[in-house]
C-alpha cells in the first residue's frame, strides 16, 4: 500500500498506530478493497514519490473496508460531489501498524527479486496505490526487511 512519506508516512502510523487508509480515488484498489481485503490481511508500507521509493515497513489490517468518509466532506481534496451516502462510491480499510524497517527496501532491490518478476509493484506503468501480492512475492519482500 502506497503512501507520499510528506502526506502520510509510516512514522506517522507508528505514531498513531492505527489508521483509516483514505483517499483511494480508483476503482480497481475500490474494488480490492471491498471484494479481496480481509481482517488480519498483512500489507507492506511503500513510500512512494520520494528520492528513494520502496517498501519501509509492515502493517495489517484491522478493520475491512468502510465507507470514506471524505468522499462527503466538501472541504476536503477527497471529496466526490458524486458519490450518495446510500451507495457511497468509495471505500477505506483500516490499519495497524507492526513494524518500521531499518532500511528501505528500494523500487530497485524489489525489481531484482526473481519471485516479483511478474508482479504488478515491479511491472513499468503500474501507478495503482494497492496491489495485491501473492505469499510467496510477500515472504519474499518480507525476508528482505528482518
Amino acid at each position: 500500500m502506497k503512501s507520499e512519506p510528506d502526506e502520510y508516512g509510516i512514522t506517522d502510523l507508528k505514531r498513531e498506530k492505527t489508521s483509516l487508509w483514505e483517499g483511494i480515488r480508483n476503482y480497481q484498489v475500490r474494488n480490492f478493497f471491498r471484494d479481496d481485503m480481509n481482517m488480519g490481511d498483512k500489507a507492506f508500507f511503500y513510500h512512494s514519490n520520494t528520492s528513494v521509493p520502496g517498501v519501509v515497513g509492515e502493517m495489517e489490517v484491522v478493520e475491512v473496508a468502510v465507507p470514506d468518509p471524505f468522499q462527503f466532506d466538501v472541504s476536503s481534496k477527497y471529496f466526490d460531489a458524486k458519490s450518495d451516502k446510500k451507495s457511497p462510491r468509495w471505500l477505506a480499510p483500516t490499519v495497524a501498524f507492526k513494524k518500521q524497517y531499518k532500511n528501505v527496501i528500494s523500487l530497485d532491490e524489489l525489481k531484482n527479486i526473481p519471485a516479483l518478476a511478474e508482479s504488478p509493484l515491479v511491472q513499468k506503468g503500474n501507478r495503482l496505490s494497492v496491489v495485491p501480492l501473492t505469499k510467496a512475492e510477500y515472504q519474499a519482500i518480507q525476508k528482505l526487511g528482518r
